[in-house]
């Protein structure tokens, strides 16, 4: 009897003893588990950092406990069902949309980006070196927006241009006033203009000239203008135009030549190219004999040939012959002596009166 009751009060003093440390276990379990229930996460939202404590298990019911919300387009670090242990690290970015006009397509694009600059560096949208936006890169941005991105190209075309010749105009003694002849034609040059081309979305912006350079200068035309007076054509009709008296003689002239060129011959070969036994030695072009006193050589689109003048110095001589050098106003006086007709050479400035056919006579 005694035997059986030592034996249950022994078993009833290890059951106290069971239960009583199941209960300590009990406590000291719940306790871990309250005390590892609650974690801090590190929450990062657009930039702002932030540490919460919170004994949610799931990323997702963080965020509803937070009131976080987050749209389809925003950005989280961790998919949302990620659950969650002490020390997580969150990041969530807000994007907002874009009215994204690029390459001939109109999108909407959601950014994180608050300028134009921050949301194509965002969006990974490139730019070549001459593209350019509106609104510009550093314009801020906000959700709705417009912005279009223009792809401009530039092309450099080298473009020829004719450069007028000058026509340049130069006096002519020989040739009639009134009269132009062309010495030499002229030529145009040319000029090479580098012109820059500016397109913009595939079309032609605008262009301008960046450099210009000579490809070949112009040759200028020159135009000779006659100056020479019309020669007066005399015939015994033409009026006389003043009446004159020289060495007592007293005549009417019907032309007063200035500045007339005198020179002199002989009947010799060096002026004639006759020898004396030429048979037309002596013979002048009208038919006459040379004679010294009377006899000149004239231009007959000057002094009429068989006409009298009368020559300051010499006195009255007569057109009977003609010569190839003379032409215009000059006069070449017959002399007997070949050595005189050499040293007379070129006498300018003399006045030469054209009387007409007969010789006048005194008084």
């Amino acid at each position: 009897m005694s035997s059986a009751m030592n034996w249950k009060q022994e078993n009833l003093r290890w059951i106290r003893v069971i239960a009583l440390s199941s209960i300590v276990v009990t406590f000291m379990f719940l306790l871990m588990l309250h005390g590892t229930s609650y974690k801090e996460v590190t929450l990062i939202i657009n930039g702002t950092e932030q540490t919460v404590t919170t004994k949610q298990w799931k990323l997702e019911r963080l965020l509803a406990e937070q009131s976080i919300v987050i749209d389809v387009h925003d950005r989280l670090s961790l998919p949302s069902h990620t659950k969650l242990k002490h020390g997580d690290t969150i990041k969530i970015q807000h994007t907002h949309p874009l009215a994204l006009l690029v390459d001939g397509q109109q999108r909407v694009v959601y950014t994180t980006g608050n300028t134009v600059s921050e949301a194509l560096t965002d969006l990974n949208i490139s730019l070549n070196i001459f593209d350019k936006t509106i609104p510009d890169l550093n314009a801020p941005v906000k959700a709705g927006d417009p912005v279009r991105i223009i792809r401009v190209e530039k092309a450099f075309v080298d473009v020829e241009k004719d450069i007028p010749f000058n026509i340049v105009k130069t006096k002519d003694a020989m040739l009639a006033k009134g009269k132009e002849n062309v010495v030499s034609e002229g030529q145009e040059g040319v000029l090479i203009e580098t012109v820059e081309y500016t397109y913009e979305d595939g079309l032609l912006a605008f262009e301008r000239v960046i450099d210009t350079k000579l490809g070949a200068a112009s040759v200028d035309k020159v135009v000779a203008v006659g100056t020479r007076n019309p020669v007066t054509v005399l015939s015994a009709s033409s009026p006389a135009i003043q009446e004159v008296t020289k060495k007592g003689i007293t005549f009417s002239v019907k032309q007063i030549l200035s500045n007339v060129m005198l020179t002199a011959y002989d009947a010799g070969i060096e002026s004639t190219g006759k020898t004396k036994e030429h048979p037309q030695y002596g013979i002048t072009f009208s038919g006459t004999t040379v004679e010294e006193g009377r006899t000149i050589a004239v231009d007959p689109k000057v002094i009429p040939m068989g006409w009298w003048v009368y020559i300051e110095g010499y006195g009255f001589r007569r057109a009977e012959d003609k010569g190839s050098a003379v032409k215009g106003k000059h006069i070449d006086i017959y002399f007997e002596s070949n050595e005189y007709a050499n040293e007379f050479g070129r006498k300018r400035g003399a006045t030469v009166y054209v009387v007409g056919p007969n010789k006048p006579q005194a008084n």
